[in-house]
């Protein structure tokens, strides 16, 4: 197994970072092209294994996608709405964007659609995905575990009408309704009650299917949200920028709390429509320094003298910043809390337990509950080897307790490919 031996940091952060493109747009991207009417240009694509996960489903399903590896660029050549296959075998890995997505798409088309990934993919729930798809007239059996992957889809198109979702364990199950639903026979009105996971992340998929020249009606309230799609309505071929990753750029954003200097992204500031930019509000409770402009985010340390705070914090927009926050809490004066963050467990491991795990290694006092976690940083940071559980977020997360402290190894780092192939490369450079 590969090992990544962290160097700590001999001065403080003084660095500017471009980084790569966001998997949420790229892949929603992706889809919206695919089902487009014309061609779309999409640049600043990450070229990750989730995307490419989702470019061979695409291309596995007729539609025809190039590459510019070079110009992170794709050229879509969109389907019009009629997925040029009729019997596919589609492989998800461990993308929850391309099984949830893909799902609803090929539910559009006509044939039978075999959808599976590996063994972790087959234990994270898609249920509420597949009841509603049925109420839209999708023909859908499982073939392992009832409420589970593996499935499969026998597709005569979608009907349209109303369908609601209660409490869903994730708003990838209402962004995969919505992206599907202009191909609907008639308008499409999702319904979600209860708990509304990841609000921002539904916000950034109707401002993509916008940009692709379809409107959704969108109403956001206590206990609930609703969505119209009306038809018929078709993708529109564009060229499409995308932003640098905003739950990426947690990790460097982060980096000055903990080794002191400063970071700038550019390139993702508060024009982005990722709500995970609202992170650095979350390093100023702390105590860290923050500038904002509409392209660019620049956080500084707290200022001499003065340590992190620890802070109590509910993360539910934006869970894939937890794992950032729980290991910037080591550093922190006080104890940290995380709440009403329950949809951890049901992501590329339980990262809530893998937290607990993890931390407690490095010398933390930690408690764990059903939907959050509560930090007491130890009064020294033990070394420790951290294991990721082939998640990228949680290697990515510990890397930063090696900026500051000898000892630490990541097992399997190269796990970050799943959004980020070439992180610890970058890493490496806020000490140049």
């Amino acid at each position: 197994m590969q090992v990544y031996k962290c160097h700590p940091l001999h001065k403080p952060i003084d660095a500017c970072v471009q980084l790569p493109g966001s998997k949420s747009l790229t892949n929603r991207a992706l889809i919206a092209a695919a089902m487009a009417d014309g061609t779309s240009l999409l640049q600043g694509l990450l070229l990750s294994e989730d995307t490419r996960l989702m470019v061979d489903v695409l291309g596995t399903l007729g539609v025809t996608i190039t590459i510019d590896e070079v110009e992170c660029m794709a050229e879509v050549t969109g389907c019009r709405g009629e997925l040029p296959v009729s019997d596919a075998n589609l492989s998800c890995g461990n993308a929850g964007t391309v099984m949830r997505f893909c799902t609803a798409l090929v539910a559009t088309g006509v044939g039978c659609f075999e959808l599976h990934g590996v063994a972790r993919m087959h234990e994270r729930p898609i249920g509420a995905l597949v009841d509603v798809l049925r109420a839209l007239g999708a023909g859908i059996e499982y073939a392992g575990v009832d409420g589970y992957p593996p499935l499969v889809v026998h597709a005569n198109g979608l009907h349209g009408g109303r369908v609601a979702l209660s409490s869903p364990p994730s708003s990838q199950f209402v962004s995969a309704l919505l992206l599907a639903a202009p191909y609907a026979s008639r308008d499409v009105l999702v319904e979600v009650t209860g708990d509304v996971p990841s609000v921002p992340y539904l916000r950034m998929t109707t401002a993509v299917m916008d940009a692709f020249s379809v409107p959704v009606v969108e109403q956001y309230e206590e206990g609930g949200a609703r969505f119209i799609v009306a038809a018929p309505q078709r993708y529109c071929g564009t060229t499409y920028r995308i932003d640098p990753d905003a739950s990426n750029a947690t990790y460097f954003l982060a980096a000055p709390g903990i080794a002191g200097g400063s970071v700038r992204v550019d390139g993702l500031g508060t024009s982005s429509v990722q709500g995970d930019v609202c992170f650095v509000d979350v390093l100023e409770r702390m105590g860290c320094r923050v500038e904002r402009a509409g392209d660019s985010l620049c956080v500084a340390g707290p200022a001499d003298g003065e340590r992190l705070r620890g802070i109590d914090v509910d993360l539910n927009d934006m869970p894939d910043t937890v794992q950032t926050l729980a290991v910037l809490a080591l550093f922190a004066e006080g104890p940290t809390m995380i709440r009403n963050v329950a949809n951890l467990r049901v992501k590329e491991t339980d990262r809530l337990a893998a937290l607990t795990c993890e931390l407690s290694k490095l010398g933390a006092s930690v408690e764990e509950f059903d939907d959050g976690i509560r930090i007491s940083p130890p009064a020294e940071i033990t070394p420790a080897t951290i294991e990721t559980y082939d998640d990228h977020r949680m290697a990515m997360s510990f890397a930063l307790v090696g900026l500051k402290v000898p000892g630490v190894v990541i097992n399997n780092p190269s796990c970050c490919g799943k959004t980020f192939p070439d992180f610890f490369e970058r890493f490496e450079r806020l000490g140049d």
